[in-house]
């Protein structure tokens, strides 16, 4: 069985995380589990990362010792993905002992082999972000990754010789069109970070204690950054006694960031791996934001919103679809109260859940509750609607394959509009109320188009709920019910379209959406906006 194994950076732990922070994990959920819907031996790591000055602090200020505090806020963020029902293996905190140990071991393999020196750091360093820069790269004096105030420092440190990797770097990100996605980040980190002069990266602190100690000078505690990226290492076993895992999953078929974060990810991290002698990831996925129409989301505008929040409201697929829905990976996307009930009222009630209910209404009305056999295509909509389910499939695959969810997600979109145009064009009620009467050749005509008719419905349903598995689990499982469909389905079933005569429909219809009022529920997210 052919692996696919996919990351998420380990979270700073901060207390709760608000949408922008959880898409990540379910753009990475929703990508594990279509691959393993298509066979794949999928594996998905997450986890937190616990170390450095800003978690030393924060624990200061909240009165506790630094692991009582990241003891609290690994549990707040399992708790999330326990709710968002993300389907995680392995979840890796950067203080799990084999973790720190197999940091110690790396950094003094970068040591012995020259890649590593000593040296004194005089420069600006960004305390949220955990970044040192130089006077060129601040932006009007502030840090150029989250604007905030940088100060300077001078201390004695370890450093990381990046110059010696450079040109093999760009020599790989030519010779691996796919290794970075969206490729435009590919000209963002050659022309702004290595091309004007690669800066040695400073690997080590003295002006703090909490983190990972160097073995052979403990004074030096290991950068957050070198102690964090190679947690992707360290959760399959490196340098333990025992790499079976690793053997298996490595290289990463997929790693998924932020934008805020892809130098590091997309410099830092194959430099190390080339230092270690390890094979690079197959792609990096940079994804960019949720953001709000008067900018980032934040405490202090009143414009933050958890995911909780809405799950708690709306549903867990309601929020899934909108997250993945509304942010096409390589430009930011932004949230706003009218637009997510909108998307909720027409996309999620007037085009999915009425196709669904009018389908197994019809199905009882005519057909007392039994999908009626497949006999082909009946006329030119029957035949239009089996080829655009196939486009659709096709689409889908393409899309994912380039990791393009939103696209993909459209793509089912538009199949369900499609399949209630087709509702439209060929009149079920019509033929319905001609069957009436005396036994004609014309009757059995209008008979069996009816035949076909229905179960075209229940046959792009079905393909429909296959589709949004991977994202909309519940929803996808709520309708096979309803639609009689009992055997456990993968990406395989989309193929099987003959497969569906003689089951048997629930004999109510249950609204998988509820339509809502608009503006009490805009009402309802901006007051949870400003709590």
């Amino acid at each position: 069985m052919e692996k696919f194994y996919i990351t998420t950076p380990i979270y700073y732990p901060s207390g709760k995380f608000h949408i922008g922070t959880a898409y990540t994990e379910v753009l990475a959920d929703f990508i594990k589990k279509y691959k393993k819907m298509q066979g794949y031996d999928t594996f998905l790591l997450t986890g937190t990362d616990e170390h450095g000055q800003k978690i030393e602090d924060k624990a200061k200020d909240s009165s506790m010792e630094p692991k009582e505090y990241v003891d609290i806020q690994a549990e707040i963020a399992k708790k999330l993905w326990k709710c968002m029902e993300i389907d995680y293996d392995k979840f890796i905190r950067t203080t799990d002992e084999y973790h720190e140990k197999a940091v110690q071991k790396i950094f003094e393999k970068f040591l012995s082999q020259g890649d590593i020196y000593k040296g004194e750091y005089e420069g600006w360093y960004c305390k949220p972000c955990e970044s040192y820069f130089t006077e060129t790269q601040l932006v009007d004096g502030k840090c150029p990754d989250c604007g905030r105030d940088v100060v300077k420092m001078k201390e004695e440190a370890y450093f990381f010789n990046m110059k010696k990797y450079a040109d093999r770097l760009i020599k790989y990100y030519e010779e691996n069109p796919s290794f970075i996605q969206p490729d435009f980040r590919k000209n963002e980190m050659i022309n702004n970070f290595i091309k004007p002069g690669l800066e040695d990266l400073c690997v080590t602190r003295t002006s703090f204690s909490w983190g990972i100690k160097v073995l052979s000078d403990p004074k030096h505690v290991i950068y957050v950054w070198l102690d964090a990226l190679t947690n992707y290492l360290t959760a399959l076993g490196y340098t333990s006694d025992n790499e079976e895992m690793l053997k298996k999953y490595w290289p990463a078929d997929l790693q998924i960031v932020g934008k805020d974060i892809a130098r590091f990810h997309l410099i830092y991290w194959p430099i190390f791996l080339m230092a270690l002698d390890l094979p690079l990831p197959r792609t990096i996925l940079v994804h960019n934001w949720i953001t709000m129409k008067d900018g980032k989301m934040s405490k202090s505008k009143g414009n933050v919103i958890y995911p909780e929040q809405l799950i708690e409201k709306y549903g867990l697929d309601a929020t899934k679809y909108f997250l993945l829905k509304q942010v096409p990976v390589a430009t930011d996307g932004i949230f706003t109260p009218e637009e997510f009930i909108d998307r909720y009222n027409y996309d999620l009630c007037n085009d999915l859940s009425n196709l669904l209910n009018r389908t197994v209404s019809m199905v009882n009305k005519y057909f007392e509750g039994e999908v009626p056999s497949y006999n082909g295509t009946i006329n030119e909509a029957d035949e239009d609607l089996e080829n655009s389910a196939k486009e659709t499939i096709e689409k889908f695959e393409k899309y994912m394959e380039k990791y393009e969810v939103a696209n993909a997600i459209q793509a089912i979109w538009s199949f369900i509009s499609r399949t209630n145009k087709y509702i439209d064009e060929t009149s079920p009620w019509s033929l319905a109320k001609e069957i009436e009467g005396e036994e004609t050749k014309e009757k059995e005509e209008r008979i069996e188009k009816l035949k076909s008719v229905i179960y075209h419905l229940v046959a792009s349903l079905k393909q429909i709920a296959i589709m949004i598995r991977p994202f909309m689990e519940n929803t996808s499982k709520n309708m096979l019910r309803q639609l009689g469909i009992e055997e456990e389905v993968n990406w395989s079933s989309l193929n099987d379209y003959k497969n569906i005569e003689n089951i048997k429909v629930i004999e109510k219809g249950e609204p998988i959406f509820m339509r809502l009022d608009r503006e009490e529920e805009i009402e309802y997210i901006k007051d949870l906006m400003k709590k």
